[in-house]
């Protein structure tokens, strides 16, 4: 045993794949070069496992906002509780990417320690996130995944995310992160065969826009091919694949989506067989498969279709993550290894306090006026009606997991105001029991919004191209886009007003609502995405003023679906988003407010002009002139003066979340890089920055920009 043993440590050395010191492309190559057949096409799914040379898998998991680690009794694996964020449209309320990469690290921070604790489970070193898709339409029925509708917003966003997934070791990687859906992926019905089309200008200057920036800035690796296709052309055979994602990017891993592989025989009627489109999506790009792929690539070698060499440089590129999460190394070499055994992270204060920044800075202020302001006072309050479908739950949604805990919105108030406060519930108002407790109590708080998945059954709704509809219409998930923007429960909403005036409205939504009604009537409204594990908490601190709310909306809030362009048009110049929107909106992009009142002056920039490759500073000064402390959000804004081609009317190019006491002032700095002023030349297939006049606006909303400026491209 010693002699075999001694053996095999000394062959151990001699291979090149597990010497450190090599550089990662010979030690990858070297790994393929000795694998057999059966080892390399095994490889090109989810599990990267190489037993034979003790090579580990990356494993996977979905992880938008949390890890999903829900469990599957047919695989005998039982579910693991991890730290759930709020869904991608609160984290992005935040507006703040520094608790993004937090949130982020918390994420790659627990796959770490669970890949690492329960050895015999699935490996999860590649989160499938952050989800990189514009929310260019808010019928979009997986709006609720993404940060908004915002290139250069969600760009940062997405990249901030990576960043926490990927860690802060100069070398290795905490976890891998995936990003989703590439590209153009905001239809659910019809997906399986639709296509968005739209001409290079904007593929380039806004749908490509997170995803480039998340791999440039982050060092993402990863990507999922999405369903539909670009004009005309399913992503996964698409030639911006390879020629632009691979090619230009640098990018290592693209999966297909599930099934996405079998819908270009079933769906866009490509290929007659699987076989031929497993070869053909291996030859765009494609190195995971999310479908049946394995016996269709051992026939394809036999008949030659696909070579030997095709399959080398697909692992080549799939290794390499391998490599730079430390799985070729020694552990003792690769600092994450320690992450194992002890107590979970997600009991452990850190992540907790994490999950509860992000809840609260994930509320946004819509309305506070009239009889009923916020905060409310609880020392002269008797009693309170806690009302609504929404009130006593904490709905999870697709891509999300089991939290710790979940504290309900009447969990929550009830905490908040102790045992000498009465609390009247209602979850409806049948048998006029929300009237009833709305009437009997000094104010009420009516909790409304949507239902992520739909009802409890949304496993069992899938269809051959996506999911069945909901029953209430302005409700979306995956695989159903939302046939309305009506809120059906404002009608509960219009009763309880109706029976205390004192009424207060918490929207907790996945997206926007045409609420114009509760606008107009109700007193205070607050808002808040799905599926945070301390909502309920973080609703009641802002409630009672224990925290002043500072989120900022983060879409376009259409006051009618008639401001809308058909859902199919997906050329956004026609009056989508903020920077092409028609008519006044119920709520701008970046639309908040607070408790306090904030003064943005004394606008400023490091140098009159910029060069088209260099960057300035644009300052301003934020003063909290209220009585309270809290979060302003100045927000830099530019239009171009002098462009021979067609721009935006404004576009975001900076912002920052900043805390200010009552009557201080700090002095907000953004960079602006010249590269982000830049429109792609189809001609010269590259990014131009005109020399041109711009002028740099800066206010607290795309709506509300009074600071304004110019300056000079050279």
């Amino acid at each position: 045993m010693a002699v075999a043993l001694i053996a095999s440590t000394a062959l151990a050395q001699t291979e090149p794949f597990r010497n450190p010191k090599l550089p990662t492309d010979r030690r990858v190559a070297d790994l393929v070069w000795r694998m057999t057949v059966d080892e390399k096409i095994d490889a090109l799914g989810t599990n990267t496992a190489v037993p034979r040379l003790g090579v580990p898998s990356v494993g996977s998991s979905e992880g938008i906002h949390g890890l999903q680690q829900r469990g599957n009794p047919q695989w005998g694996m039982s579910q693991i509780t991890t730290t759930q964020f709020p869904q991608p449209p609160g984290m992005g309320a935040s507006w703040d990417p520094d608790l993004v990469r937090q949130a982020g690290w918390v994420e790659g921070h627990e796959a770490r320690w669970i890949t690492q604790t329960y050895t015999k489970r699935w490996p999860i070193l590649m989160l499938w996130g952050p989800q990189a898709d514009l929310e260019r339409d808010p019928r979009w029925g997986r709006s609720e995944e993404v940060y908004g509708e915002d290139p250069f917003f969600n760009g940062t966003m997405a990249t901030a995310f990576a960043k926490g997934l990927e860690g802060d070791d100069p070398k290795y990687w905490q976890a891998a992160p995936l990003l989703k859906h590439f590209l153009a992926n905001s239809n659910e019905n019809g997906r399986s065969n639709s296509s968005s089309n739209f001409d290079e200008r904007l593929f380039y200057e806004y749908y490509s826009v997170p995803f480039r920036m998340a791999f440039q800035e982050a060092g993402a690796k990863a990507v999922m091919a999405s369903y539909n296709a670009w004009n005309g052309t399913p992503m996964g055979i698409n030639p911006v694949i390879r020629k632009v994602v691979i090619g230009k990017w640098g990018v290592d891993v693209v999966s297909s989506d599930g099934s996405a592989v079998s819908n270009l025989v079933k769906w866009y009627r490509r290929f007659p067989t699987q076989k031929e489109a497993v070869v053909a999506v291996l030859k765009a790009g494609i190195n995971q498969y999310l479908d049946v792929y394995k016996d269709q690539l051992h026939e394809a070698l036999k008949d030659g279709s696909v070579t030997q060499a095709d399959l080398d440089e697909a692992l080549r590129r799939k290794f390499r993550i391998t490599a730079k999460l430390g799985l070729l190394d020694p552990p003792e070499m690769v600092p994450y290894s320690k992450v194992h055994d002890g107590t979970p992270p997600w009991e452990g204060e850190q992540d907790q306090a994490i999950s509860r920044k992000m809840a609260l800075e994930s509320l946004v202020l819509l309305k506070n006026a009239g009889a009923t302001p916020l905060p409310l006072d609880k020392s002269a309050l008797k009693s309170i009606a806690v009302i609504g479908p929404r009130a006593d739950s904490v709905h999870w949604d697709w891509y999300g997991g089991i939290p710790p805990h979940a504290i309900t919105p009447l969990q929550g108030i009830k905490a908040a105001v102790g045992p000498g406060v009465a609390v009247n519930y209602a979850a409806d108002n049948e048998g006029d029991a929300a009237v009833r407790a709305a009437k009997e109590s000094d104010v009420a708080v009516v909790i409304v919004g949507n239902d992520p998945t739909c009802g409890p059954n949304m496993a069992r709704d899938w269809n051959d191209n996506g999911t069945n509809p909901c029953a209430d219409p302005g409700d979306g998930r995956e695989g159903r886009d939302r046939d309305t923007l009506t809120l059906v429960q404002e009608e509960l909403v219009k009763q309880v007003m109706a029976a205390n005036p004192r009424t207060v409205m918490v929207l907790v939504s996945s997206f926007p609502f045409t609420i114009n009604w509760s606008q107009a009537h109700v007193p205070a409204i607050l808002q808040m995405a799905h599926s945070s594990e301390d909502e309920g908490w973080a609703i009641a601190q802002a409630l009672f003023g224990d925290y002043n709310p500072g989120g900022h909306t983060i879409v376009t809030w259409p006051a009618s679906m008639d401001q809308l362009p058909p859902m199919m048009d997906y050329d956004i110049r026609h009056g989508r988003t903020y920077m092409y929107f028609k008519g006044k909106p119920l709520y701008p992009f970046g639309y908040g407010l607070s408790y306090t009142s904030f003064r943005i002056s004394h606008l400023r920039t490091s140098a009159p002009s910029l060069g088209r490759g260099g960057k300035i500073m644009v300052s301003a000064d934020v003063t909290n002139t209220g009585k309270r402390a809290g979060d302003a959000v100045p927000q830099l804004y530019v239009h171009h003066l002098g462009s021979k081609v067609e721009r935006p009317a404004l576009k975001l190019a900076g912002f920052r979340r900043v805390h200010l006491e009552p009557g201080e002032t700090k002095t907000v700095s953004m960079t602006l890089n010249a590269e982000e002023l830049a429109y792609w030349n189809v001609k010269s297939q590259r990014f131009v920055v005109e020399r041109e006049p711009v002028r740099l606006m800066v206010g607290d909303s795309s709506a509300d920009l009074p600071l304004r400026t110019t300056v000079q491209i050279r």
